[in-house]
């Protein structure tokens, strides 16, 4: 669900000291389209708010969150937006938050 590998690969790449204000920009940034997406997704923009998710996701290692929402970014730019399965994809963001933060501590190598 989580790629460790690449969150400890960024945290070396920012510098330790900035690395949970790197969390925080996370968080704020990707809320904003969820809670957009929880409201009221609009099929017109669905592709490019799930590729930015899909990118910000993958930064910071969310890897199954992030290949959900390629599949749904994919589907929406053929056209298909309205099967994607936007609740599945914001429930694999929530569980995703979940256990990064849970694991976070043990996770990131000394």
């Amino acid at each position: 669900m989580i790629d460790w590998t690449q969150v400890n690969t960024l945290r070396d790449e920012i510098g330790r000291e900035c690395f949970d204000e790197i969390i925080e920009i996370f968080i704020e940034e990707v809320e904003q389209v969820i809670d957009r997406l929880r409201s009221e997704p609009d099929p017109n923009t669905l592709a490019d708010d799930l590729h930015f998710l899909k990118g910000s996701a993958l930064n910071l290692g969310f890897s199954e969150f992030s290949g959900q929402c390629q599949i749904g970014e994919s589907a929406s730019s053929k056209g298909a937006a309205a099967d994607v399965d936007v609740q599945g994809i914001l429930a694999t963001y929530e569980t995703s938050k979940e256990v990064f933060m849970a694991e976070l501590p043990n996770a990131l190598n000394a």
